[in-house]
């Protein structure tokens, strides 16, 4: 399992990310641009030494992502999705994709997705942070495929 961020603005973001990549043993994968320079000390600072432990992969564009993923299925977290999160069936192959914080993602990657699901949350809310999202989806992705860590 693998999760992947499109195009992400945010260094906090990508480090509390990789963070959870780290303790949840899922790999991710970063389609650039980004909006921060690589070498930001926020994506370290957050990460912190967890960075050692989580296998990063960068990507020039979703078309250079694209050609990495396999038959792996692309799985769309999206609020416009109707479909739950917990209604859905992984696999433990899935790349999980969250889009950029500002915008997601546009219409040309989401169409090119197997899948598009949601987070439920309560309608007069409008989105969870990237990091909280991507954390429910792992936990619940990993539970359905019996590989969460011991």
């Amino acid at each position: 399992m693998r999760i992947a961020l499109f195009e992400p603005e945010i260094a906090g973001n990508v480090g509390a990310i990789l963070r959870l990549g780290a303790c949840m043993g899922v790999a991710v994968d970063l389609i650039e641009p980004m909006g921060f320079a690589w070498d930001d000390k926020r994506v370290r600072r957050t990460a912190m030494d967890y960075i050692d432990h989580v296998t990063i992969a960068r990507h020039t564009g979703f078309d250079a992502f694209m050609r990495t993923a396999g038959s792996s299925r692309l799985i769309l977290f999206t609020t416009k999705a109707a479909q739950s999160a917990y209604e859905f069936d992984y696999t433990a192959d899935d790349i999980l994709l969250f889009g950029k914080e500002s915008a997601g993602v546009p219409l040309s990657v989401a169409d090119a997705c197997h899948a598009r699901v949601r987070v439920p949350m309560r309608p007069e809310v409008r989105s969870l942070n990237v990091a909280t999202s991507a954390a429910l989806a792992v936990g619940e992705a990993l539970r359905q495929t019996t590989a969460l860590p011991r």
